[in-house]
């Protein structure tokens, strides 16, 4: 090991939650690293001219003075930050970058191929052909590894078949016919982006209707109103403050009962902002609901899919807006062996079993973000749960 490099902490993914978790270790004394492009997957893996459906009081990354706010960016460059007013996605890849080159200038812009075991300490090599080694690793992978398709989906390819998360600049779409999967907003902001992109969509949903979000109420401002009504960044009232402001207590819950809280917390909705876009574009032969794809095939350039009720339609691309499924199985940054003994919540496969800060049981590996989301509830599927998440795991990282 002569002449490579030993941390306290290796922080994998330069997302919000790696970069808030950095930002708490190292005022803490962890001599840390964050390894990673900042923003690299908001930025690449979410359509352009998306915007963040949480509102920009529940979209901060977390410093320990919370200093480095959305709502201090947007003052400093005069832009929008109001209740009920969407934030771009490209201000918050922006102002992420902005928090880390303020709060963890020690950022390694590579990518981590591979985590192993050497000894008491963690190796892990890089993209740029590069080592290092930690005592502890904090894997902030965010949503890329866990992509959910309809059973009919898997197996196809690329570029016929998407996820979601692999969608970006949708101009390359104009003319093509695309079939988006799902009634969330995802699906729904995809299909309305594609459609004023020049495409021909048609969106195919489960679900029996779609489900839309309602104009957000004023914030509570009286003693009387936060009591009645309390805000939370998962939405208002108690049930959402709950499991918004008390992620520890909701780890000690029995795991099934948690694993089922995150499935149906929060479930596909649409943002009402973006209603009168949408139906102003789809009419009822482009929207089909209560539907779902059976079979898929190639058959020419396109595809055929088979929907439920018989019906048949034709393709140039689908894109699955079908969310997202964790497995400790699927962090193929691991290697095989380190991978194998991380547990899950059914044992070797499903999402990672957690302790209070973070650790999983590998000694030193600890998971924040959607990978959380099972051991600390829902909120950990949003920004907003970064700072429980930076909190906790910072005050048990190595220094």
């Amino acid at each position: 090991m002569t002449g490579i490099e030993t941390l306290d902490t290796a922080v994998v993914g330069a997302g919000p939650y790696g970069l808030s978790v950095a930002a708490h270790a190292t005022v803490r004394g962890s001599r840390t690293r964050v390894f990673g492009t900042p923003m690299r997957a908001w930025a690449e893996h979410m359509p352009v001219g998306m915007k963040l459906k949480s509102e920009p009081w529940a979209s901060h990354l977390s410093d320990p003075r919370d200093r480095y706010t959305l709502k201090e960016y947007c003052r400093l460059e005069g832009l929008p930050y109001a209740h009920g007013v969407p934030t771009p996605v490209e201000t918050f890849v922006d102002y992420g970058r902005w928090f880390q080159q303020q709060a963890v200038p020690d950022v390694h812009e590579t990518d981590v191929v591979r985590v192993d075991r050497e000894g008491a300490l963690f190796a892990l090599e890089l993209a740029d052909g590069s080592s290092v080694r930690a005592r502890s690793v904090v894997l902030a992978a965010g949503f890329l590894p866990f992509p959910r398709f309809p059973e009919a989906l898997v197996g196809l390819k690329a570029p016929q078949v998407l996820h979601s998360s692999a969608v970006n600049d949708l101009s390359g779409f104009s003319g093509k016919r695309v079939t988006v999967v799902g009634g969330g907003q995802a699906a729904i902001e995809i299909a309305v982006l594609l459609d004023e992109a020049g495409a021909d969509v048609t969106l195919v949903a489960r679900a029996g209707s779609l489900a839309w979000n309602s104009l957000p109420a004023d914030l509570p401002t009286t003693l009387w109103q936060k009591l009645r009504q309390p805000e939370n960044g998962l939405g208002p009232g108690y049930y959402n403050k709950v499991l918004g402001d008390l992620q520890a207590l909701f780890r000690l819950m029995p795991a099934g009962y948690r694993m089922e809280v995150v499935r149906k917390t929060l479930g596909p909705e649409g943002s009402w902002w973006i209603r009168d876009r949408f139906e102003k574009s789809f009419d009822a032969p482009h929207v089909l609901t209560g539907t779902q794809i059976t079979a898929a095939r190639p058959e020419g350039g396109a595809l055929r899919l088979e929907l439920s009720g018989g019906r048949e339609l034709e393709a140039d691309h689908v894109i699955a807006a079908t969310g997202f499924e964790v497995d400790v199985r699927k962090l193929t940054v691991l290697s095989e062996e380190l991978r194998g003994r991380v547990r899950g919540m059914r044992g070797s496969y499903g999402p990672p079993v957690l302790g209070a800060g973070f650790d999983s049981s590998e000694r030193g590996l600890h998971m924040v973000g959607l990978a959380a989301a099972a051991t600390f509830g829902p909120s950990m599927r949003f920004v907003c749960g970064a700072a429980f998440a930076a909190r906790a795991a910072a005050a048990r990282l190595p220094r």
